[in-house]
């Protein structure tokens, strides 16, 4: 089904099912022996949506050489692009906390566990948004298992297509502060304009010293949506009704490096294939056939 501007759902389907996805990915990551990442919420989290697939892929009960073409080698640069992803993210917060920023707001937080896995200063307060049912499922669920913020954790649950500006500063962002700010996994879930609103709206509650972290997917402008779906057969295949090309907005839209340092940011963007390396780690091969193409990974501060 296409998306539509009223949609809703929960963590098994649509949009939701791709953040339970990202998670049992972080889980795969954190048992990797070279340890990048350590998510030890990913895992539970992933269970607790009871999605048969995804918890097959954590227990490695789950073909993924078939799902990912055959390759033992994109399978593994699958669960590897996951850990580099996490990574850039998680030392993102940390690089804004040691230069004094307080605040952070996690945007359509899905499963993140940050709040609850990141050594964060005292007296930060991490601000999460999303849909009701998904904050409430989060914070239930970690509650059930004794898990504790390492922060001053402030739930906002509401659909970024609402007020969610007013919804944050009423509980208590403080725009004459310094805030960092992440949008991780959502832009190609969002149309063109209101990608363009997004950063408008952060922009405008940002005081000097903000950071903003996100990533773009050039590929999503001449998105394959037939190869997409094809692709998305396979996880059908193996149980899991997913259609990414029906989950995304396709066509032109500004590259966010650009729009941002048009906003005042000071922003670098850094590909993929060079966290690999950065990480080192081997840099998989280009995929002809991968419908979004490379990704690029973006940060920076708000000058002024």
């Amino acid at each position: 089904m296409a998306r539509a501007h009223d949609d809703n759902w929960d963590l098994a389907s649509s949009v939701g099912a791709t953040a339970t996805m990202v998670a049992a990915g972080r889980a795969m990551a954190t048992k990797d022996p070279r340890g990048l990442i350590n998510d030890p919420f990913a895992e539970p989290l992933v269970r607790a949506v009871g999605v048969d697939f995804f918890n097959k892929m954590m227990d490695g009960e789950l073909d993924l050489e078939a799902i990912e073409n055959g390759s033992s080698v994109r399978a593994q640069a699958m669960v590897d692009g996951m850990a580099v992803r996490t990574k850039y993210f998680d030392d993102y917060f940390g690089d804004a906390t040691a230069r004094g920023v307080r605040q952070a707001v996690i945007l359509a937080s899905g499963l993140d566990a940050r709040a609850y896995r990141l050594s964060w200063p005292d007296g930060t307060v991490v601000y999460e948004l999303d849909q009701p049912q998904v904050i409430e499922f989060k914070t239930t669920t970690l509650a059930g298992i004794g898990a504790e913020p390492t922060a001053t954790r402030r739930p906002i649950p509401i659909d970024l297509r609402g007020d969610w500006p007013a919804a944050l500063q009423a509980a208590g962002l403080d725009t004459s502060a310094p805030t960092a700010w992440l949008a991780e996994g959502l832009l190609i879930y969002l149309p063109p304009d209101a990608q363009d609103r997004l950063f408008d709206n952060i922009t405008v509650l940002s005081a000097p010293g903000s950071a903003v972290a996100t990533e773009f997917v050039p590929g999503i402008v001449d998105f394959d949506v037939d190869r997409a779906r094809e692709m998305s057969g396979s996880f059908r295949a193996h149980g899991l009704d997913i259609d990414m090309g029906s989950l995304v907005y396709t066509g032109d839209r500004n590259h966010v490096v650009d729009y941002l340092r048009g906003k005042g940011w000071d922003v670098e963007g850094v590909t993929r294939a060079e966290l690999f390396r950065r990480n080192g780690l081997e840099v998989p091969a280009p995929e002809d056939d991968d419908p979004l193409g490379e990704i690029i990974f973006i940060s920076g501060r708000l000058t002024g």
